[in-house]
């Protein structure tokens, strides 16, 4: 909770009163000095014999009596110069420019960091993201405020950096196919490679491969925008994963991945969008059967942990793992590892950054490390339904 010194218009107000303060008090020294001065120039003008009557009568505290009024009409000089009005009239002047300079400078100093943000607001308009704002000695409500719109434009430095390594991303990985494509329909054309059964099938990977970078991109843009629609249900997962993995059996005995299934023997229930959570558990598959076939392990594990209230399920591999530079960035878009960005693989970098991005949206997390076999191990928890979490009776 902020203090109320740092509120800003607590400090600002503080500011102007303690401005006027000190004002109002040069203003009254100033004409009590030139009414001193008026006075003894009065004084001085005095006849001795009067001057030592007028101190009597001070003395006596009597400067107010009939005989006090009488020597102040007879001798006072009616000098334009140290009158009343003048006097007063010259301390406002030597007020004015203090005051001006107090206000000019509280003014200057409260709205420092406003003109340092609205500079770095015409800069970051020009596309300069790296110009941050300067707080000053400034703290509280506009500290934070300057904070929060230099956070704002990190946020915005990142977008554009993102921005622009999706988009050479995506000119890269559609670039090679459609190279493919042209090169070999040119070919046909040509005659120079026969119009076969074999040439059509390579044609028609090419596209397909097309087809799902597309299809990726489509899902994660609509994701983006809030515009990706999750129909979730109570889903009982260890169905869900034992069903999935079993549309996998033959592609996995063709590469010779022997796949571990343990998922215990009860329920895991939990909230989510089974299409959702299929497709989810069906990309890290295709992950090892593109990455990690070597291995020829595929390990799938799901438990309730009730304490936490949370499904964990692991999937894991017996491949080579993956390098420490790739795992900080493992689920960004278009993030491979060296060895995995062969065309042959199919791979578009895509698949971990959809697994991530429908983990999250359904309340989930998801990590990644490495596995008992030396290769990876992705960890999905998802929340337990509530009957789930306080386990059985």
């Amino acid at each position: 909770m902020a203090r109320p010194l740092d509120r800003i218009w607590i400090r600002f107000g503080l500011w102007i009163a303690a401005t006027v303060l000190v004002t109002i008090a040069i203003l009254g020294a100033s004409v009590m000095l030139f009414s001193e001065l008026q006075y003894r120039g009065f004084y001085g003008s005095l006849p001795e014999n009067v001057q030592q009557e007028l101190d009597v009568l001070q003395d006596r505290a009597l400067e107010d009596s009939p005989r006090a009024m009488q020597i102040y009409g007879q001798y006072w000089r009616g000098d334009l110069l140290f009158g009343e009005k003048w006097s007063l009239l010259i301390g406002l002047l030597v007020c004015l420019p203090f005051g001006l300079a107090a206000g000019f400078w509280v003014s200057r100093f409260v709205t420092l960091p406003l003109a340092s943000m609205a500079e770095a607001a015409q800069r970051v308009a020009l596309g300069d993201f790296s110009v941050r704002a300067e707080p000053g000695r400034e703290r509280g409500e506009m500290a934070d405020m300057v904070n929060d719109f230099n956070h704002m434009t990190d946020a915005l430095e990142q977008l554009e950096r993102e921005r622009k390594a999706t988009a050479a991303a995506v000119s890269h990985e559609l670039r090679t196919p459609l190279a493919v494509l042209r090169a070999r329909l040119h070919a046909v054309c040509d005659g120079v490679i026969p119009a076969d059964g074999a040439e059509f099938r390579t044609l028609l990977d090419q596209v397909e491969h097309l087809g799902r970078l597309v299809d990726d991109l489509h899902m994660l843009s609509m994701a983006d925008a809030g515009g990706l629609s999750l129909q979730t249900a109570r889903v009982d997962l260890a169905v869900l994963v034992q069903d999935t993995v079993a549309g996998y059996a033959s592609r996995l005995a063709e590469h010779g991945i022997a796949p571990e299934l343990d998922i215990g023997q009860g329920h895991v229930w939990v909230h989510a969008d089974p299409d959702r959570m299929r497709q989810v558990i069906s990309n890290l598959t295709e992950n090892v059967l593109r990455y990690a076939r070597d291995g020829a392990w595929l390990g799938i594990r799901l438990r309730a942990d009730t304490g936490a209230g949370m499904a964990v399920l692991s999937i894991s591999d017996a491949g080579a793992g993956l390098p420490e530079d790739v795992c900080q960035n493992l689920f960004q878009r278009f993030q491979r590892s060296d060895n995995s960005r062969s065309r042959a693989t199919g791979g578009s970098g895509l698949g971990l950054s959809i697994v991530h991005m429908l983990v999250q949206r359904q309340g989930g997390e998801i990590s990644a490390d490495s596995s008992p076999r030396g290769g990876t191990r992705f960890t999905i928890r998802m929340p337990l339904l509530a009957a789930e979490r306080r386990g059985p009776a």
